[in-house]
């Protein structure tokens, strides 16, 4: 891929210039970055960062309801990684931006500042998630009126039974229902930049060896030291850990951070590795999907018995919990043909032209990127939704139009969502001068 030289670092949060994947972000000397633009004109908005990240944010509402039909065709049921992937790697991307800055132009201990305040948002954002959707299912099931349990569908029977431990528990960060997870462990990763950023100053090859360390800690049994690594405990009674296992995660995040910083540099666009890439995608997607499985199991029975042993040797690699490496691979191979076919600054994503089709195209594409732009508030928004519409899908018989329908009125109101977290940002209510 062409070199990206203009980088411009953006006030808001949320950075007006990124890449998809592994943009390539690496430090340019100054005289390849284009002069700033003259009287005031805004900078053309580089869209790949904020698109994959809305795409992201659509599948991640798909995967969250409840018997959704629609959750049979979300990439996890492909290959090896899904939309968790992007939403950490492009958060590892936004982050290098929002906060990368900080420590450059005010040193570690303001940018160390600005990251905790932002642990602070992240943390209450969790709570109140919690708590909302813990209150919506106990006021369904109130009502007396439904045969099951929505408290006990998301295994809150503990919290209510007995609330005392459950809060402490809660705002400890030592009870995590699965379905309140990615958050929790979005905060610890944060937690760890003003690490990476000190380790820094003594040179990058520190960094990668501190994530790299980290992540075997995480999965010592990679290397033979043992059955269990570095977790954190996700509930009281028992011990079992957090879903997303934070020490495993900061790998992805580190490695999108370290692209868009400029510590790694951006791949070559090459056919071999494009077609590597795909190959890759294509023929692991048997050994990481049963959904894949299954198709190649009716298609060839002796095909499938020779791909079946592979699920017990690679079980480890393909772990969740702890991020295992197959996840990371498949991953940098997915935003790697992502990044190419997006273009130079993402100019395959910007149609040119006035036809219908281009119109259509641009107005989708300001509402992607829109919606990957508010990532927090849409994430904590549509992970309430879902349940919701979960609740709405089980009124009905779960029919082909109907949960399209239920879908397609999610994306609507995490649009909305997006638009109007947005709006309220740009402080409105303010005299402009």
């Amino acid at each position: 891929m062409a070199r990206i030289s203009k980088f411009p670092a953006p006030k808001a949060e949320i950075p007006t210039v990124a890449g998809p994947a592994a943009a390539n972000t690496r430090r340019a000397p100054a005289s390849e970055h284009a002069p700033a633009p003259a009287g005031g004109q805004k900078r053309v908005r580089d869209p790949r960062l904020d698109f994959y990240r809305g795409i992201a944010m659509f599948i991640i509402l798909v995967a969250h309801i409840p018997g959704n039909r629609w959750t049979g065709w979300i990439p996890a049921r492909f290959g090896f990684s899904d939309a968790t992937e992007i939403f950490v790697f492009c958060s590892g991307m936004a982050s290098a931006i929002a906060f990368g800055g900080s420590f450059a132009r005010r040193g570690w201990l303001m940018g160390t500042a600005r990251v905790v305040f932002r642990c602070w948002q992240v943390f209450w954002a969790h709570i109140g998630l919690f708590f909302f959707v813990a209150m919506t299912m106990a006021a369904l099931d109130l009502t007396g009126a439904f045969e099951k349990s929505y408290v006990n569908s998301l295994n809150l029977g503990h919290f209510f039974n007995d609330p005392m431990p459950q809060l402490m528990g809660l705002f400890t960060l030592t009870y995590v229902p699965n379905y309140f997870d990615i958050l929790p462990m979005y905060l610890v990763v944060l937690a760890l930049m003003p690490l990476m950023m000190g380790l820094e100053r003594i040179g990058l090859w520190t960094v990668a060896a501190a994530s790299a360390l980290i992540w075997l800690a995480a999965n010592p049994y990679m290397i033979g030291l043992g059955p269990d690594g570095a977790s954190l405990p996700a509930e009281p009674w028992s011990a079992r850990e957090w879903f997303f296992n934070p020490f495993g995660w900061q790998l992805l995040f580190f490695t999108g951070f370290a692209f868009m910083k400029g510590w790694l540099p951006a791949p070559p666009v090459s056919r071999a590795l494009v077609l590597v890439s795909a190959a890759f995608l294509i023929f692991s997607a048997p050994f990481g999907s049963w959904k894949v499985f299954l198709w190649v199991e009716a298609w060839n029975d002796d095909l499938a018995a020779a791909i079946r042993p592979a699920w017990a040797f690679t079980d480890e690699w393909r772990e969740k919990t702890d991020f295992g490496l197959l996840r990371y691979a498949h991953f940098l191979a997915l935003a790697y043909l992502g990044w190419v076919a997006a273009g130079a600054g993402g100019q395959r994503l910007i149609a040119s032209g006035h036809s219908g089709l281009a119109r259509l195209w641009s107005f989708a594409l300001r509402i992607i990127t829109k919606v990957g732009q508010q990532s927090l508030a849409v994430f904590v928004f549509s992970m309430a939704l879902a349940r919701l519409i979960g609740f709405a899908l089980d009124q009905t018989d779960r029919g082909i139009l109907i949960t399209a329908a239920a879908n397609i009125a999610g994306f609507c109101l995490i649009i909305a969502c997006a638009f109007a977290a947005a709006w309220f940002k740009s402080h409105p209510w303010r005299a402009k001068r």
